[in-house]
């Protein structure tokens, strides 16, 4: 039987080795009809930390690696647009500095 794989969004990489994904869908409600938005939360395991906060990635169904990891990651689809504010300021005002000195 073939393993299954699905494409979605790191939301946290704070752990060692491994990262959140979360994997939108959307879903009918049974009695009005409406289309509610939902997610499936996965731990995934990345060996060699390529991902990151905000990227797009696609896993892969594995044996189990810990109490809640049960996914590999495959590969970076899409790496984040995201931009980090204050380390941009922290590097203005790094420059700035040296300007002045």
């Amino acid at each position: 039987m073939p393993k299954k794989t699905a494409i979605g969004v790191v939301t946290s990489d704070k752990m060692a080795k491994s990262r959140r994904v979360e994997i939108p869908r959307l879903v009918k409600h049974a009695r009005y009809g409406k289309y509610l938005r939902r997610r499936t939360v996965c731990h995934v395991h990345d060996e060699s930390e390529e991902s990151s906060l905000g990227d797009t990635v696609e896993i892969v169904e594995s044996r189990p690696m810990s109490r809640t990891k049960r996914w590999e990651l495959v590969r970076v689809v899409s790496k984040s647009q995201a931009v980090d504010i204050a380390a941009m300021r922290a590097a203005a005002k790094l420059k700035e500095a040296e300007g002045e000195a």
